[in-house]
């Protein structure tokens, strides 16, 4: 089998001009970037066109066996084109540090992909740089605004802004900067983000025009005052210019799958640290182009499906027609205590203690946030009929179908079943609860996340975090969604917890507020804002010849 980027460099692309004209693009509507790429104008989520039916395609908890949502997210976009179904998918820009790291690129894979696969995952068209821009400018004028004589009063030691870059750099999780003396500024300690840990991308992605783009900016709290309280992005009159910033990078992109089904990638927030979805822009502008559109949301359900129904979903209107929650042997063996090393032989054992891991994802979709759901077995060669009988078996007492997917190895021809059966539940009954109701206390959001979708039995606070929870409800921050910041290796707070844990209880180290995003972040565990490369990183790997082409990218 070729590599993935072997794969995507011998494809035959369709120009990106025909991929718009194929979406119902006009010339007026797209600007080129390229022959491949192109933005789309904010002016098409306005069309009156009734809204296409939306597909969220989510998964089991991650293992380092892998599970393949984004390929499956293409495949399945694919799978419907072939079907004759006007669909369009949408999905998350790739962030370098990943790409450079140990998860690779998230461009789908083998003939599921998106493409030019190596311009979207390094630097695609410049989105990141104009949020990493952004939210640096933002730093800079805190520090200067204290250099100058700080009329808002900024206690130093209470910035909570942070700088970011996209990528995976551990060195810069604590810094001392400030340290030149007089003229270099004011000597205190500060700390980079990785850029898709910004807040600056959370509200990139939840915005839904360049004015509410400006507003959310300007309610961004970047610190307090010596007294206590809160300074933000508008009283340092920074939101005008980090708009300037971003009015390009906020017109979602156009490309294409490897079988020229349109396709929307536009922003990508983490989804253990933010919310994990693409641009609320991109799946508005999708819905309009598209009478199915297929979108994912980041890690497993519990933490990017519930982010997407309970905060993006909340905070735009949207409504599901249908989930896919993508599984495969190999993980759910691993859920069920195998060893990576021993998956290829058949152990239906270890894959029976492991499949409870994908029923409390898959009740969670369907009997928490009343979606239709069909299970996506993403299948390997090394799967036996008895069990992927075991994983249909188990599912079907859920009452949910599921459907093996082959698109890995055969593109859209691999996706048709699940297709089929995708359009089949999307004329069924989709009500769309949410998990808890907004006007909540937030421990009480906190508690309904952790019994209703993770299984938990209750949650733990330290002293910091009841402090700053009684005061961010003090400051009227208490009405607004949770976003949990959790691993996403377990339903709980504990990587090493696998399978679907019970009797366990949640801590709540601190939480802090996303005011211009409009949430509360409650972390738990040892959640990094910056990641750090592994021993053996990606980029190690990743090479280029004297005509260009690149290697080693996946």
């Amino acid at each position: 089998m070729k590599t993935d980027i072997e794969i995507a460099q011998e494809a035959k692309l369709l120009p990106i001009r025909d991929v718009a004209a194929k979406a119902g693009l006009t010339e007026d509507e797209i600007e080129y970037y390229g022959k491949y790429k192109a933005k789309i104008g904010l002016g098409v989520m306005s069309r009156p066109k009734e809204d296409g039916k939306l597909i969220l395609v989510t998964a089991i908890t991650p293992t380092p066996a892998g599970e393949g949502k984004t390929t499956t997210t293409i495949g399945l976009a694919d799978g419907l084109s072939r079907i004759g179904k006007r669909a369009v998918v949408a999905l998350r820009e790739p962030s370098l540090g990943p790409v450079f790291g140990i998860k690779g690129g998230a461009a789908g894979g083998g003939y599921a992909q998106v493409v030019p696969m190596e311009e979207i995952n390094l630097h695609f068209t410049g989105d990141f740089h104009a949020i990493g821009a952004a939210n640096n400018l933002l730093a800079a004028m805190i520090d200067n605004h204290i250099f100058q004589g700080n009329e808002l009063n900024i206690d130093p030691a209470k910035i909570t802004w942070h700088r970011c870059v996209d990528m995976n750099d551990r060195q810069l999780r604590c810094i001392e900067d400030g340290l030149g003396g007089p003229k270099s500024g004011v000597p205190r300690r500060d700390a980079y983000d990785i850029t898709v840990a910004s807040e600056i991308m959370a509200i990139f992605c939840l915005a839904t025009s360049l004015s509410d783009l400006k507003e959310r900016l300007s309610r961004i709290i970047v610190g307090y005052t010596y007294d206590g309280k809160p300074v933000t992005a508008g009283e340092l009159k920074a939101a005008g210019a980090m708009t300037a910033l971003l009015k390009d990078a906020l017109k979602p992109n156009l490309v294409q799958t490897l079988e020229g089904t349109p396709a929307l990638v536009h922003g990508g927030p983490f989804a253990n640290i933010a919310h994990g979805c693409n641009s609320v822009i991109a799946t508005k502008t999708a819905l309009k182009l598209g009478d199915y559109v297929v979108t994912e949301a980041g890690f497993g359900a519990d933490l990017g499906a519930e982010k997407f129904l309970d905060i993006k979903c909340r905070f735009a209107g949207l409504k599901p027609s249908a989930a896919v929650v993508v599984a495969t042997v190999r993980a759910l063996k691993m859920h069920g205590g195998l060893p990576k090393t021993e998956l290829l032989s058949e152990d239906l054992g270890a894959l029976e203690r492991g499949i409870p891991n994908l029923l409390r994802h898959v009740s969670n979709m369907k009997n928490v946030y009343g979606l239709p759901t069909v299970v996506a077995v993403n299948r390997f060669p090394a799967d036996t009929d008895a069990e992927i009988a075991l994983v249909i078996e188990k599912c079907r007492a859920l009452g949910v179908n599921a459907v093996l997917s082959t698109v890995w190895a055969e593109g859209g021809k691999g996706g048709e079943a699940l297709a089929e059966e995708v359009v089949r539940l999307c004329e069924e009954k989709s009500e769309l609860r949410f998990c808890y109701e907004t006007d909540l206390p937030i421990k009480e959001k906190i508690l309904a996340l952790t019994t209703k979708i993770y299984g938990g039995d209750g949650v733990d606070y330290t002293p910091e975090a009841e402090e700053e929870i009684a005061r961010l409800e003090s400051l009227g921050f208490g009405k607004t969604p949770v976003c949990m910041a959790k691993t996403q290796y377990s339903f709980s707070d504990d990587a090493a917890k696998l399978g679907a844990p019970e009797h366990f209880r949640i801590t709540v180290k601190t939480v802090r507020i996303s005011a211009g995003a409009g949430f509360v972040v409650a972390l738990t565990g040892n959640i990094m804002t910056m990641p750090g490369l592994p021993k053996d990183p990606a980029a190690a790997h990743i090479d280029v010849d004297e005509n260009g082409k690149i290697t080693g990218l996946f």
